[in-house]
Formats: structure tokens, sequence, C-alpha cells
């Protein structure tokens, strides 16, 4: 039995077609809105550079600052989850308050 609301095209144009399934790692739209209550500070000095926090960073707003060599954070799109704190084991970034920024 065909189903009404299932209307099959017949022909797509190669337009139509997305370039790819993703798009590239940090590509955020939108600012965190404000809400978020702890921010990561990440000490240049214990960074071992292995890159863990860039990895696992689910907004991809960790990113390797061209000017120092060192990983930094986009804060306009962190929303402070602390994955990047957590996964760090030589514990060089820091979770803290926004109330003290």
């Amino acid at each position: 039995m065909k189903k009404p609301y299932l209307r099959a095209k017949s022909a797509f144009s190669i337009d139509e077609y997305p370039d790819s399934a993703s798009f590239t790692a940090g590509y955020l739209t939108t600012s965190n809105g404000g809400w978020r209550s702890l921010r990561p500070r990440p000490d240049a000095s214990k960074c071992v550079m292995c890159g863990q926090c860039y990895l696992h960073c689910p907004d991809g707003t960790i990113y390797l600052d061209d000017a120092t060599g060192s990983y930094a954070v986009d804060l306009d799109f962190c929303k402070g989850c602390g994955i990047c704190a957590r996964i760090c084991k030589p514990r060089a970034i820091a979770m803290i308050p926004e109330s003290a920024v």
C-alpha cells in the first residue's frame, strides 16, 4: 500500500547534494548566549601539547594559537562543560567561575 505522505522525487540536480556530511571543527553559528557559569583557563606552562583537549571539545572551541604556540579557547562559543579540564592529565586547564573574571 502506497503511503500518501511519501512522495518520491524522480530526479535530483547535482546542486541539491551536499558537499559534505559535516562542517569543519569549530563551525558554530551562535555564541553561547551568556549562560555559561564556568570557563576554562589554560595554563601554557603546564601544557604538554598532547591535544586531548582539542580532540574532546564537543564544540570545537579549542584551537592552536599560532601567535603563542599553545592551545587557546574561543570563549564566545565555549559552553563551559569542563570536558577539556577533565581530560587534561597534567591539569593544565582550570575551570574558573564566570564571576571571578
